[in-house]
Order: C-alpha cells, then structure tokens, then sequence
C-alpha cells in the first residue's frame, strides 16, 4: 500500500510561482511514473505532468516551460515536486499527486488547492 500526502497549494497572483510537493510513502513497492492530475470546476482533468524513475518528463502543452516536474527517491518515500512558474487564471484547479500502474493511475493524492487570482 502506498500514502500521498501532498502540500503546497494556496492562493498565487498571476505570474506567480508555487511548487506542490508530494511525499509516497512505500516500503517494498517500487514507484516507476508518478505525475501531476488536476481539476478545475466545470473542465474535464487534465494531466499536467508526468516522471518515470529514470527521470523522463511530459508535460501537458498548456504548461509547458512554465512548470517543472522532479522526484526524489528516498529509502521509504519518494518525494515529487511541481515547480510552477508564471502562473495564470487558469492553472487555478484541485492538483492531484499520481501513481501509476501498468494500465492507469493507481494512487491518488488527497488534492491541494492552487488559486491564482489578483
């Protein structure tokens, strides 16, 4: 079984910056490709970033060269981080830390809100 407890959410003004963080707890389980879901109110989800364990990264074209995806893989927990920059309106969403698994998403984080708003 593996824990997501997220943070670093809150309210930005556009051309802001935030950086998310996720903590997965794991003990025997090996995390390959973790990512980034999020979803705003009345839009579909959207998958903003994802990472593999080798480091390969895909970003979701609308945030492309503003957000960066990271990990950290620790003993017992692997760290994920999105680093977003240039915020604006609509990166506004319920942000998701993912695990997945050989035909979808896994695990799901509990969500941490990110307002951009003047």
């Amino acid at each position: 079984q593996v824990q997501l407890v997220e943070s670093g959410g809150g309210l930005v003004q556009p051309g802001g910056s935030l950086r998310l963080s996720c903590a997965a707890s794991r003990s025997s389980f090996s995390i390959n490709r973790m990512g980034w879901y999020r979803q705003a109110p009345g839009k579909q989800r959207e998958l903003v970033a994802t990472i593999t364990s080798g480091g390969s990264t895909n970003y979701a074209d609308s945030v492309k060269g503003r957000f960066t995806i990271s990990r950290d893989n620790a003993k017992n927990t692997v760290y994920l981080y999105l680093q977003m920059n240039s915020l604006k309106p609509e990166d506004a969403a319920v942000y998701y830390c993912i695990i997945f698994g050989p035909t979808g998403v896994d695990y799901w984080g509990q969500g941490t809100q990110v307002t951009v708003s003047s």
